[in-house]
């Protein structure tokens, strides 16, 4: 593990810690940190993960770092830079781009290294929002969350390839282990979710929050289709937050309805307990509308031995090998959707669990937490000692 100064406080900048990846993963980089020794904290609105933060030893700096109101993030860089001098802040690091406005000017008043993760492809329509994008670009160093993120941030911002690390996001190993989840905590879902025990259809999991460039009404209209041609043993398992996106939740509701699918989609909710929803499904799908810089819900049923149906685009080309750890399908297309659909059943509960094995060995290989974690840490340790070179004469 790379070694860390011995009073080395870590400062996070995030909006939220509600749910999502960017979250967990300052809660992985958090939890790394004070396991070396060192403190950490993380100034946020705070939200339903920051129980496990704290659990961890890690602190929360509560703040409304959530606000693109300029006049609150003004009020947040002052706070920041009280905390950053009170608590002797080693190195701050932003996850978003409205707090990393705070976080940038903060750390260049208290002249703290700072380092940013660029964690989504952000759409630049205009040149403000890509002027607002490139504050993610302005510090130290900058962090992508895969290399397809990683190429756009050294196109988009013209940034020095040199000054871009790829650090992929991490899956808890010892979370995501099938050996570890019991029967009962599978049993508990499949009665909450109203899923008989009895039901032989293929069972699909849609992981994410319910949000229209997630693909969820893209999948129902492919279930529609499916039922219209009379293949309709497969039965989809919605699973996410709709985040007070009550409209688009109602939306998705009306089209199954309308489909007559009620029988065959499930809008389920938040979950708590992924492991297990992933080993109650035989397959993953991740329809993105738009690239994933990542894609978590595309890797983790992989480590859990789950094959995945992912759109052909983004970082989804580097974590899902087509034909052998699941399947590459084109973005967008509900025909080609429901034919993929169709080819991951009539493949074969065989078939689908040699390629969930071939998935997990190779998921657990390329994104574990602890990589992740130790890749972080590594960047951390060469912002220091440049500031350190660069302060001698």
């Amino acid at each position: 593990m790379t070694d860390l100064p011995a009073d080395f406080t870590l400062l996070q900048v995030t909006p939220e810690l509600e749910t999502g990846g960017a979250e967990q993963t300052t809660i992985d980089v958090a939890h790394a940190v004070v396991t070396q020794g060192g403190k950490a904290l993380v100034a946020t609105k705070g939200g339903r993960m920051a129980s496990r933060l704290e659990a961890d030893g890690a602190r929360l700096a509560q703040m409304p770092a959530q606000s693109k109101n300029p006049l609150v993030m003004l009020g947040n860089a002052a706070r920041l830079i009280d905390l950053i001098r009170r608590e002797k802040v080693s190195l701050v690091h932003a996850r978003s781009r409205a707090p990393a406005f705070s976080a940038l000017w903060a750390a260049h008043a208290t002249k703290t290294p700072f380092v940013a993760t660029y964690h989504g492809v952000y759409n630049a329509k205009s040149n403000l929002k890509r002027w607002y994008n490139a504050v993610m670009t302005k510090g130290d160093l900058v962090i992508a969350n895969s290399e397809y993120t990683r190429a756009h941030v050294i196109k988009e911002h013209g940034v020095d390839p040199a000054r871009v690390v790829a650090i992929p996001r991490g899956v808890d190993l010892t979370r995501f282990e099938p050996g570890m989840v019991g029967h009962e905590r599978i049993e508990t879902l499949r009665r909450a979710w109203g899923v008989e025990a009895d039901d032989r259809r293929l069972k699909v999991l849609l992981a994410g929050r319910l949000t229209r460039w997630k693909g969820q009404s893209l999948l129902i209209e492919a279930m529609s289709r499916l039922k219209q041609a009379g293949q309709d043993r497969i039965l989809l398992l919605l699973v996410g937050d709709d985040q007070g996106r009550k409209a688009y939740r109602a939306e998705l509701e009306a089209q199954i309805g309308a489909a007559g699918l009620e029988g065959d989609v499930k809008i389920v909710g938040h979950c708590d307990d992924m492991p297990a929803a992933y080993l109650l499904a035989d397959l993953a799908i991740a329809p993105s509308l738009e690239p994933e810089a990542f894609g978590r819900t595309a890797v983790e049923p992989q480590v859990m031995g789950r094959p995945v149906l992912a759109a052909d685009h983004g970082a989804a080309r580097e974590t899902v090998l087509n034909g052998e750890t699941g399947w590459l399908v084109a973005p967008g297309d509900a025909q080609a959707w429901a034919d993929a659909l169709v080819i991951a059943r009539d493949a074969g509960a065989a078939a689908r669990q040699t390629m969930g094995q071939t998935a997990r060995a190779r998921a657990r290989r390329l994104y574990s937490v602890d990589a992740m974690c130790e890749a972080t840490l590594q960047v951390y340790a060469r912002v220091l000692e440049a500031r350190v070179l660069e302060r001698r004469p």
